[in-house]
């Protein structure tokens, strides 16, 4: 079973949530942890999260967000693509489909999304799962990197298996093979006339990007009240030492790392990203 939900977002913006699975039927001892909401990375999408979506879906309703310039949502040509729109939009989304208090899981810019939101509103959120964001802001070469490696992408490509391949194998931005990276791209193309193309603006999600990559978001991280796990992979983005001064700095902080895996955790190793994912929901919000 797969369900749209379509919700008004800040500033009226049509959101599309997903439910790629039934939620656990009342009496059956299920649905008592509640509601679980999905937030995918800068460029991802809710169907990224489908496998995730389905095995939560035994113990709590799930729901996933294609987030605002991504997906099915709209994208508003002015914008806005601000940290406050994102958070804005996740809790228009908790508040008209009834969710709160929610789980959040956040992968990247979704990660980021999910602790501003429960910092600000920790009557909203029951528990908080950070896979792979940095707190830290990143220098001037960091933010700049993306619009270079933007420019190199060989568009169009002429099948999926070139993307693929480009995005699994051949991007000079890569140390190694990785094919689930490749698998993770192919979920954001669409077939144009002369080509697979990306799903989304690039120029939006550089206006997306920037609003946090400038700044540290440390602070928001002492303020959340709800436990809070935060998930690296070995070989992700997320350098353990920071990671781990995040788990100080929040207030019920936990830590968990997941072997042979990068920043797309939850395609690289879905196994791993599974046991320490229902681990922290065991304890943080039982049955």
């Amino acid at each position: 079973m797969v369900r749209r939900i379509d919700v008004s977002g800040s500033g009226g913006v049509r959101l599309a949530a997903w439910e790629f699975a039934d939620p656990p039927k009342a009496g059956e001892g299920a649905a008592a942890p509640g509601a679980v909401l999905l937030l995918h990375g800068l460029m991802g999408r809710a169907a990224h999260w489908a496998e995730t979506a389905r095995w939560l879906s035994a113990r709590h309703r799930a729901v996933a967000l294609d987030m605002r310039g991504h997906g099915r949502s709209g994208r508003p040509a002015g914008g806005p693509f601000t940290r406050e729109a994102y958070v804005a939009d996740v809790q228009a989304v908790i508040e008209n489909l009834g969710l709160a208090p929610v789980t959040l899981i956040g992968h990247a810019m979704g990660a980021l999304t999910a602790w501003q939101l429960a910092a600000r509103r920790p009557d909203l959120v029951r528990a908080l799962v950070i896979c792979e964001m940095r707190a830290s802001a990143l220098s001037a070469a960091g933010r700049r990197e993306w619009g270079e490696w933007f420019r190199s992408w060989p568009v169009p490509f002429a099948t999926l298996a070139d993307v693929r391949k480009w995005f699994g194998e051949e991007d000079p931005a890569l140390e190694r093979p990785k094919p689930a990276r490749g698998d993770f791209y192919a979920e954001v193309m669409a077939e144009r006339s002369d080509g697979w193309r990306p799903a989304f603006s690039r120029r939006q999600m550089l206006l997306a990007r920037e609003t946090y990559v400038r700044d540290a978001h440390w602070e928001e991280l002492a303020h959340i009240e709800c436990p809070a796990l935060v998930v690296r992979g070995l070989d992700g983005e997320l350098g353990r030492a920071e990671a781990q001064e995040m788990v100080r700095v929040l207030p019920h902080g936990r830590y968990a790392e997941v072997h042979d895996a990068g920043h797309f955790v939850h395609y690289d190793q879905p196994e791993g990203w599974r046991r320490v994912v229902e681990e922290f929901l065991e304890t943080a919000v039982p049955a």
